[in-house]
C-alpha cells in the first residue's frame, strides 16, 4: 500500500500509532532491552518494558526518548522500524509519516527526528507540535481566530500552548512530566517509609492513587519493596495525599509555567481561554483532581478529554487534511534528500 499515511506519537514513556481508516493500531512503551554482551537487541516494546527492574546483569533496558527527544539515535529507529514492521508486516511500502514533537525543540534535536523516522522505513516524514496535534485529536476547531489553550502533560515534558488559525501564539515545553512524578514517588516513599521501590512500582502508584489536589475520600494502594534497613522484602501502605505531597515540586513548577504563558497571551485570547477552559490531555490528565487543580489555579476549567492517552496520536492522523494550513504553511515533509540538505547548509 504505497503512500498510506501513518500518525507516530513517539513519546518519552509510550509511543503510539494511528493508520488512516483504521485508528490507534498500537500503544506500546517506548522501551528497548539490549544484551551487554552482544550489544544485541533482545526485545522491544511491551515486552522489553516487563524487563524493566526484572533483569539480570547481562541485560539493560533503556529509554532511546529522554525528555521528549531522542537520546539514542540508533535505538530510536530500530524501535520505530520495529512497531511499523509490527502493525504492518511487509505491506506498506515507504508510508507518510505525521510524527509529533515538544512545541521548543532545537534544530538538531528535529533533524535527529526526522533522520531517525526516515532510518525506519519511511518515505516522507512531517513533525507536528505536540499541542496542536493534541487539539486535533480532542476535536478542537483551530482554524478559527478563537484562542485555545492546550496542557499536555506526557512522559518527559509537558507542553504548553495557546492556538488559533492554525498556528501556535505562544508556548513552552517543560522538562517535567510523568516520569518526574516517578521518581518523585520512588524519593519520598524511600525517605518517609524506609522502603526502597523500584519505577515500575512508582508508577503503579501513580496511576492507582496519584492526585494533583486534596482528595475528600484519600484512596490507598500498597507500595511493595525491600526495606532500608533489614534488607527484606516489605510493603506499606500509600494514600493519595502521600503522593500529593511527594509530587508536589514538580507540579508547582509545571503550575507556574502555564500561569506564565497565561501572563503572557493577548487579552483577546485570554478571554477566550477563561470562556472555553483549558484541554488537559496527556496521562498526566488522569491524575486525580486534574480538573479542580487547573480550576484554583488559573481560574479555567479544564477540558479532560474521554482518552487523553490517545489525543496526540488521534491528532497526527488527523494533521495530514491541514498540513497546508498549519502555522501558515510551515510544516512540510521532509525527504532524505532535504533532510540531509538542511543539515549540511547549517553546518
Amino acid at each position: 500500500m504505497l503512500g498510506t499515511d501513518i500518525g507516530i506519537d513517539l513519546g518519552t514513556s509510550t509511543t503510539l500509532i494511528h493508520v488512516k481508516g483504521h485508528g490507534i493500531v498500537l500503544r506500546e512503551p517506548s522501551a528497548v532491552a539490549i544484551d551487554r554482551r552482544t550489544d544485541k537487541i533482545c526485545a522491544i516494546g511491551e515486552e522489553a518494558y516487563r524487563m524493566l527492574g526484572r533483569t539480570n546483569p547481562n541485560l539493560a533496558v533503556y529509554f532511546p526518548l529522554q525528555q521528549g527527544v531522542i537520546s539514542d539515535y540508533a535505538l530510536a529507529e530500530e524501535m520505530v522500524g520495529f512497531f511499523l514492521k509490527k502493525i504492518c508486516g511487509y505491506r506498506i511500502w515507504k508510508p507518510s509519516v505525521v510524527v509529533c514533537m515538544p512545541s521548543i525543540v532545537t534544530g538538531v534535536e528535529q533533524r535527529a527526528l526526522i533522520k531517525a523516522i526516515h532510518g525506519s522505513g519511511a518515505r516522507k516524514v512531517c513533525p507536528v507540535d505536540e499541542p496542536i496535534a493534541s487539539a486535533l485529536g480532542a476535536g478542537i476547531d483551530i482554524s478559527t481566530a478563537r484562542g485555545r489553550m492546550v496542557v499536555d502533560i506526557g512522559g518527559g515534558t509537558t507542553d504548553i500552548a495557546v492556538i488559533s488559525l492554525y498556528g501556535i501564539s505562544n508556548a513552552t515545553s517543560v522538562r517535567l512530566a510523568g516520569n518526574d512524578f516517578n521518581h518523585a514517588i520512588v524519593k519520598y516513599v524511600r525517605h518517609t517509609f524506609g522502603l526502597l521501590i523500584g519505577e515500575r512500582m512508582a508508577e503503579q502508584l501513580k496511576m492507582e492513587v496519584g492526585c494533583v489536589c486534596h482528595m475528600e475520600e484519600p484512596k490507598v494502594a500498597l507500595a511493595k519493596g525491600r526495606d532500608i534497613l533489614s534488607g527484606l522484602p516489605r510493603s506499606v501502605e500509600v494514600t493519595s495525599d502521600h503522593l500529593l505531597e511527594a509530587m508536589k515540586e514538580p507540579l508547582d513548577l509545571i503550575m507556574s509555567s502555564i500561569k506564565s504563558i497565561l501572563e503572557d497571551t493577548p487579552p483577546e485570547l485570554s478571554g477566550d481561554i477563561y470562556q472555553d477552559g483549558i484541554l488537559v490531555s496527556g496521562g498526566g490528565a488522569l491524575l486525580g483532581g486534574m480538573s479542580q487543580w487547573i480550576l484554583e489555579n488559573t481560574g479555567c476549567h479544564a477540558i479532560i478529554p474521554e482518552d487523553p492517552v490517545e489525543c496526540v496520536a488521534l491528532g497526527t492522523g488527523k494533521a495530514f487534511s491541514c498540513l497546508d494550513k498549519l502555522h501558515g504553511g510551515l510544516y512540510q515533509y521532509q525527504t532524505i534528500e532535504n533532510t540531509y540538505n538542511n543539515q549540511k547548509g547549517q553546518e
